[in-house]
This record gives structure tokens, C-alpha cells and sequence, in this order.
């Protein structure tokens, strides 16, 4: 099966492709650092450097499945126009690519990932009969990566896009759940005494609280509202793009490290990744889960 991969970031959606023995023919994205390092994670792919509202899609060549990630911020409650995201209207926009590279290529399957308030846009209906007018019949599917194998928790919309007359509903495997102590090197990384000076009172809330539920080792978000902290013997919530997951250990903390995040979200070991752990940090929150990525597209295969 040959894709395409367009908002391709990271690399989350091409490297589960690669996973699922697919082709990554060819990916875009118009970020220069996104798409540098997907090159160097996928040196036989063809890369554009691009705002996709302008593409050229005959320079693109035809593929089975079309993988999309369009920007979600528009549509996510934390990041939507009501918490004042200047871009909220434009991000939403980005949708409209995949009309755009569906109607020039016609591929057999489209795969669309983004958070589930994305069917919540006033303009999804429109979207939809643009899909349903070029032949395709979508089916929605809300999945948590966790059931898939990915050691989190991360609650995506994917749509499968089909040319066929009913929506393609995919049979998708239930796993067993990985805890998030599956990726945690307890030995490495940065650590710093928890009751520091300085030390945020809420912080030291979670801590306590954590301790009371937890024991000694767990983690915990080190922002927002939460007030404990989360069993490691879970998978991790959410990997954002920013540092959000602490790890404490007895009288230590660290926040997670770059590579953990990129564990967390089930990128294989040989990924290769920026000497920047905000920039990586940053890519990793922004990708798809690669494992969840795979047997979605392996459920597509063998439904074609």
C-alpha cells in the first residue's frame, strides 16, 4: 500500500505506516524543522516544505491511502477561539486540504486524524458532503491510544474516508494496557529535590496527595487543575507539546525526558530526533501515536 502523508510533523502517521509495511511516498508539512527531521526519519520519502492550501497536488504522485493530521487547535476546548487562539479560524481551514488532495488523486482510502470535537465544527457538515461528493463514505472512530499499545492515554478522532457505498468501520484490536513505568528511566535524567525553595504550594499538594494514593513512585502533571498525582502502573495521560509530566521518586522529582516523551507517544527507538529537548518535546505533542497509527492502517489493509 503507497501513502501520502500530509500535516506529516514528526512523523507519527509515516513512521506507523512504515510500521505497518506501507510506502510513505511522499510527506508535507510547513514547518522547516518538522520537516527536516521527518527526512532524516524517512530518507526515502519525497518532502515538501508547504502551506497545503497551495499545493500542486500533480507533483504529488498517486498513492492507495491518504493520512492526514490537519491542525487541531482550532478545534480542541483548550485551544479553540474562546481561550483567545488567534488562529483559530486559519487552523480550522487546514481541513480543507484533504478535499483538495482527495479530489485531484481519488485514493482508494483517506485517514484523517484530529481531536473529536473536530465533527463539532459548524463547518464539519460541509466537509463531510465535499468527502461524500467525491465518492467516499466516512466513518468515524474514537479511539484512545491506549487500547492500541500505546503506553498513554490519548483520547483522537480518526475518520476513515472510503470509496465504497457503506463507511468502512475497521475491526481494531483491544490490547492490554502498557503503564507508563514501562518507559521511565528511574535512574536517569535530571533530578531535583522535591521540598526545594521555591517549590510551588500546589505542587507540593500533588506531591503529598500522590504520595497518600501512589506510594513513592508515580507521576503527576506538573500544571493544571489537577490535585494528586497518577499510578505509574498506568499508561501516562496526554503528551502535550509542551513539559507537562513529572516523575517522582521518594524525595525526587524530574519532569519526563525527551525521549521519554517520544516513548510515550510509541515512537520505535530508531527515531532520531533535534539536541533540543523543547523542540522535541514540543514534535512529540504534536504527532500522531505512531502504534495506534499502525494497526489503524493495518486494519485498513485488510479491509481493501
Amino acid at each position: 500500500m503507497n501513502c501520502i502523508d500530509l500535516f506529516a510533523g514528526f512523523g507519527g502517521f509515516s513512521t506507523g505506516a512504515r510500521m505497518a509495511g506501507a510506502n510513505v511516498l511522499w510527506a508535507a508539512n510547513h514547518w522547516p524543522d518538522a520537516v527536516h527531521w521527518h527526512s532524516v526519519n524517512h530518507p526515502d520519502t519525497a518532502h515538501a516544505c508547504q502551506d497545503l492550501h497551495q499545493a500542486d497536488w500533480s507533483q504529488v504522485p498517486a498513492h492507495d491511502l491518504l493520512l492526514a493530521s490537519p491542525c487541531c487547535q482550532g478545534h480542541s476546548k483548550a485551544r479553540g477561539k474562546a481561550n483567545g487562539n488567534p488562529e483559530h479560524d486559519a487552523s480550522r481551514s487546514t481541513a480543507w486540504a484533504v478535499v483538495s488532495a482527495a479530489e485531484y488523486h481519488r485514493p482508494e482510502f483517506a485517514l484523517v486524524e484530529n481531536v473529536p470535537e473536530f465533527v463539532d465544527w459548524t463547518l464539519f457538515p460541509a466537509w463531510e458532503a465535499a468527502m461524500n461528493a467525491l465518492g467516499y463514505s466516512l466513518a468515524p472512530h474514537v479511539v484512545d491510544a491506549a487500547d492500541l499499545g500505546v503506553p498513554q492515554n490519548r483520547v483522537r478522532l480518526f475518520i476513515v474516508a472510503s470509496r465504497s457505498k457503506a463507511p468502512l468501520r475497521l475491526n481494531l484490536p483491544k490490547l492490554d494496557h502498557v503503564p507508563a513505568s514501562s518507559f521511565i528511566d528511574w535512574e536517569g535524567g535530571r533530578w531535583s529535590a522535591i521540598d526545594k525553595p521555591g517549590r510551588a504550594a500546589a505542587t507540593l499538594e500533588r506531591v503529598a496527595n500522590g504520595r497518600a494514593q501512589y506510594g513513592d513512585r508515580f507521576v503527576m502533571s506538573y500544571y493544571g487543575n489537577t490535585k494528586s498525582g497518577r499510578d505509574a502502573g498506568r499508561p501516562i495521560g496526554t503528551i502535550t507539546t509542551r513539559d507537562r509530566w513529572a516523575v517522582v521518586d521518594g524525595d525526587r522529582m524530574r519532569m519526563l525526558s525527551a525521549d521519554e516523551n517520544l516513548a510515550a507517544m510509541s515512537f520505535p527507538a530508531w527515531i532520531q530526533r533535534p539536541n533540543n529537548h523543547r523542540l522535541t518535546v514540543h514534535m512529540a505533542g504534536n504527532a500522531v501515536a505512531p502504534l495506534a497509527a499502525k494497526h489503524l492502517i493495518e486494519a485498513i489493509k485488510q479491509a481493501a
